[in-house]
């Protein structure tokens, strides 16, 4: 049986409205040196999962592991200064939202995070059948 490509998902779009908020709250309100850099970075790959996921009925493995080649692809070109690159350095909202510091444990969490969802996807998908 096939299944449509696109294809809205409610729960998916909650996901990533709660995910939203939390990591806006933890730009705004969290200055420490562990949960805005490595937890801020873990719950994103899962809230850009989540977005894709909202609108897409893909499989599980696939997605995750797109999501996490854009991760990728957007803390090496953090690694090339993209900020600076497209004359956007002085823009706070670029800064936040491509970054502009490359660091290798970015890579880790980002790996975690999607390592976290395809866990919960597994066990949520196995526990419906």
């Amino acid at each position: 049986m096939s299944y449509p490509f696109f294809k809205f998902s409610p729960f998916y779009a909650i996901s990533t409205l709660l995910l939203f908020i939390t990591e806006v709250l933890i730009a705004l309100f969290v200055h420490d040196q562990f949960i805005r850099p490595y937890v801020g970075d873990f719950l994103v790959v899962i809230l850009i999962y989540c977005f894709v996921k909202s609108f897409l009925n893909t499989p599980v493995v696939p997605t995750a592991f797109g999501v996490l080649l854009f991760a990728y692809t957007v803390e090496v070109l953090q690694y090339f200064r993209i900020v600076e690159v497209l004359g956007l350095q002085h823009s706070r909202a670029a800064r936040i939202i491509i970054g502009s510091s490359f660091e290798w444990l970015d890579m880790l969490t980002y790996t975690c995070g999607i390592l976290m969802v395809i866990l919960v996807e597994k066990k949520y998908t196995k526990n419906k059948k």
